[in-house]
């Protein structure tokens, strides 16, 4: 039987108020409701925390803040193909003003996978954010996006660990908390991954929702690191029309995009723009 998920930690801080920002990753592609929308680790998160602040007495009345008297509150404002400098432009200060007990950044990912990526100006926007985003939140943290193995992933792989270099040393700089997930072997299976070989699947979503309580100070609920049973590799046949699917349906619209200077976020509003309450249906 697993533990109770809402039992209390005397090592890890309540949390009352959650604002996620980022890309499809924090939005929750591809963890798929019932209803078409996404879920995600980000709401996973979301739901084990207000669990806890639900069971823990509010501060007393002299040193009550907004969030202690209205109970959980979260905000997501990440949008599916944002770049860094976009979730500076459209999220980052929006965040720093909600005045958030924790506030997650997961962003630049996207512009690695260009071909042509700037990384210092990349790494220059990110600061930027950290910059604003640290001072107004009680704990900020930062992640190493996880990878999946395969051919693609090689291509990037140089510009990614230059990223996640890097947050390291925003991290020591700013005080903020990074979750590497990078280096999670279990994370990098490839059955962890939609069919678009961009995103996590549902198991996927959870396990990265387990590794951030964990690094948070939360008991653990499971060993997120811990690697799928053994399966039969697919067949060459079912390998290929695997591989047809992809190109047809994810890997040549993405190009298209690329070169028209579109993106799959354009037009498309944060799921959970403002700091609200968590109702018990939104993370089911």
């Amino acid at each position: 039987m697993a533990p109770d998920c809402t039992a209390g930690h005397p090592e890890a801080p309540v949390v009352r108020s959650f604002v996620a920002l980022g890309d499809s990753f924090t939005e929750g592609m591809s963890d798929r409701l019932p209803d078409g929308s996404y879920r995600g680790w980000a709401d996973l998160l979301a739901a084990r925390l207000a669990a806890r602040a639900e069971e823990t007495p509010a501060p007393s009345a002299a040193g009550t803040r907004q969030d202690a008297e209205e109970g959980f509150r979260y905000a997501n404002l990440a949008v599916r193909g944002k770049l860094i400098g976009q979730i500076a432009a459209e999220q980052v200060d929006t965040a720093a003003a909600m005045n958030a007990d924790l506030v997650t950044l997961v962003g630049g990912l996207n512009d690695t996978l260009r071909p042509r990526c700037d990384m210092a100006r990349v790494c220059g926007v990110l600061e930027e954010c950290v910059a604003k985003l640290a001072p107004s939140c009680g704990r900020l943290v930062l992640m190493h996006s996880p990878g999946r193995n395969g051919p693609g992933l090689e291509r990037c792989r140089g510009r990614m660990e230059q990223l996640f270099a890097f947050i390291d040393e925003l991290a020591e700089r700013y005080d903020a908390t990074v979750v590497n997930l990078y280096t999670g072997a279990s994370l990098a299976d490839q059955r962890l991954w939609d069919v678009d070989r961009l995103h996590l699947t549902a198991e996927g979503h959870r396990r990265v929702a387990e590794a951030v309580c964990q690094q948070l100070g939360h008991p653990a609920l499971s060993d997120w690191r811990a690697p799928l049973p053994a399966s039969p590799a697919p067949a060459w046949l079912a390998r290929r029309r695997a591989d047809v699917r992809f190109t047809r349906e994810h890997l040549l619209p993405w190009i298209g995009r690329r070169l028209t200077g579109r993106s799959s976020g354009d037009g498309r509003a944060p799921k959970r723009p403002e700091l609200t309450a968590l109702a018990c249906e939104d993370t089911q």
